[in-house]
């Protein structure tokens, strides 16, 4: 017979924990599989006009002509097995997992081959003992045509298939409806001004309850580190709880809860090893924003745990950030908010650096809107304390303004770490190290994950004299956040620098897309260290064409070095200036 080529749909099933059962009881396990595939496994099958193409061992692949009969067959299956179950003593029950895909297969002798087999046996790995887990060419078939709800599980790459599958978890329509009377009832509460999400309990798919302490315990340590972010509002763990082992629509729990972002995730333990996917959702739309896969050993399991937190907290706020501040950029001048005013200036801080105008009157204006905008304070005094640099400014009014900007935002919020961040970033300039010290401590024990955080830390440890402390908080930083690889170039720099690794301080320079004219003297005072005086001198001429007028070089050169907690360091930089030609 020849091969032939068709379309359809394949239902992918087997039994989960087959090997314990055989172990336990080979003949017993043996009889009640085949009383299982007796009624209701072939009598479901013969019901939905499906044909079994192939069956070994415990697993079972079906071929049907509908996508609307293979998902009905496997659900209505499933609910009978669960009743046939209930009959059973627990540790002799027979469970089983069940993918369904729709895809292009090849048919011979009898059998069915191809991709369209493969991703559905994946799909069965995905599910947990008991469900059913579809394609998104099943979902797209089905959606509307049968009483089901789908949750969607995102996309996950799977053994030998190039390509990404999205995947979507079957629940039937009357326990949805049974689920929703355990739902919070009451009016929808209205959206915060700033962005607020929930974080769903991550599903433990590891077909064994024990482990529903590890996933339960990710959820909450989560929750806990996200509401370490005074930028975020974050529902409390007993609200998001009460979606435990449900199946909701993320729209539905955006509506319920009043957030406009869904955290959710799955884990999965196979002997030593555990997948933990986590995926951000915006929940009017569906859409998702961020999804990333997690493969760990367990070696300390507590660990892991901290580590796979720490990484999930850590990458969600910056998600959410991008999305807002896009929106606030493409919002009407008119409808903005103090807090839209912050992220574009913050924005525009990204683009242009410390001495951005821009930033600073949008800073200005998010003030006069909102008096208690801790952050705007922050980033007003960075900007009046760096304008030393980028402007050329008058030191001591700068410095003054600097500090009680800092001092006001300290006042208004105590407990916001990017707060103390930028305050401590601010002092540092302003030479006011034990006040830096102080602050950027305070930051780092209020939340080391927040970007704001990050940064100032590799700022200011830096010039306190901490190089190689300063480059991991900067190279953390560029590895959680590629977007603020090119704002973290500058204390990039400064750190090679000050560590005397002039070779690498000129690279990280090189790839620099649009340096703040001020830095080419730091750039000359690099390649006359490292023996490069005609590059020096090149880039001390770029320098003084790109200044603005009336621009006192030698007193900026001389604040540069004031920066420096340690005296040696803040000789460091003259000696690079004088050697590249400048009269400090």
């Amino acid at each position: 017979m020849r091969a032939t080529r068709r379309l359809a749909a394949i239902l992918a099933a087997d039994v989960a924990g087959y090997s314990r059962l055989m172990a336990a009881d080979e003949d017993g396990t043996l009889a009640r599989l085949k009383d299982l595939r007796a009624d209701p496994i072939d009598v479901k099958i013969g019901q939905f006009h499906g044909n079994v193409v192939g069956s070994a061992g415990d697993s079972l692949l079906v071929e049907f002509a509908s996508a609307v009969d293979a998902v009905q067959c496997a659900v209505e299956l499933q609910a009978r097995l669960a009743e046939r179950n209930g009959e059973t003593p627990e540790d002799c029950r027979m469970t089983f997992r069940m993918g369904v895909n729709l895809g292009d297969v090849i048919a011979d002798e009898g059998t069915i081959y191809g991709d369209g087999v493969n991703v559905a046996s994946r799909l069965e790995k995905l599910a947990e003992p008991g469900s059913v887990v579809v394609a998104r060419s099943i979902h797209e078939q089905v959606k509307g045509k049968l009483p089901y709800a789908f949750t969607d599980m995102g996309e996950h790459t799977v053994h030998n298939i190039p390509e990404p599958v999205r995947a979507y978890r079957v629940t039937r329509g009357e326990t949805m409806a049974a689920q929703a009377t355990n739902l919070p009832i009451g009016p929808q509460p209205t959206l915060p001004d700033k962005p607020s999400l929930a974080v769903l309990p991550f599903t433990n798919m590891s077909g064994d309850p024990e482990q529903e302490y590890f996933s339960d315990g990710i959820t909450e340590d989560i929750i806990t580190e996200l509401s370490r972010f005074k930028s975020l509002f974050v529902i409390a763990r007993n609200s998001s709880f009460t979606f435990k082992g449900q199946a909701a629509d993320v729209k539905e729990v955006g509506q319920k809860l009043g957030v406009a972002y869904i955290v959710e995730g799955s884990i999965r333990k196979v002997g030593s090893r555990v997948r933990v996917t986590a995926q951000l959702i915006e929940a009017e739309s569906g859409n998702h924003i961020w999804a990333e896969r997690y493969d760990r050993d367990l070696e300390d399991i507590f660990a892991v745990q901290d580590e796979l937190v720490h990484e999930i907290a850590a990458a969600v706020p910056g998600q959410i950030n991008l999305v807002a501040t896009q929106r606030a950029r493409r919002r009407p001048a008119e409808n903005l908010t103090a807090y839209d005013l912050l992220l574009r200036g913050e924005w525009l801080l990204n683009q242009e650096g410390w001495g951005s105008h821009g930033a600073r009157e949008l800073f200005e204006k998010a003030i006069e809107m909102d008096t208690q905008c801790a952050r705007a304070y922050t980033r007003l005094a960075v900007f009046h304390a760096y304008s030393v640099f980028a402007h050329g400014t008058s030191g001591d009014k700068a410095v003054q303004l600097a500090r009680s900007l800092s001092e006001k935002a300290l006042e208004i919020d105590p407990t916001d770490p990017a707060v103390h961040a930028c305050a401590a970033s601010a002092y540092i300039i302003c030479g006011e190290h034990d006040l830096a010290q102080h602050h950027i401590k305070r930051a780092i024990d209020l939340n080391p994950n927040d970007f704001l955080v990050m940064f100032n830390a590799a700022v200011v440890l830096n010039y306190l004299g901490n190089h190689e402390i300063g480059l991991e908080w900067a190279d953390e930083l560029a590895r959680r956040d590629p977007i603020a690889a090119e704002v973290s170039r500058e204390i990039h720099f400064d750190i090679h620098y000050m560590a005397q690794r002039y070779k690498d301080a000129i690279a990280m320079f090189r790839g620099w897309r649009n340096p703040p004219a001020h830095m080419y003297a730091e750039l000359a005072a690099a390649y006359a260290q490292n023996g490069q005086p005609d590059a020096a001198r090149d880039a001390l001429e770029i320098y003084r064409r790109g200044l603005p007028k009336g621009y006192d070089i030698a007193a900026v050169c001389r604040a540069q070095a004031r920066i420096c907690a340690r005296q040696e360091d803040g000789d460091h930089w003259l000696e690079g200036f004088r050697k590249a030609g400048l009269d400090v």
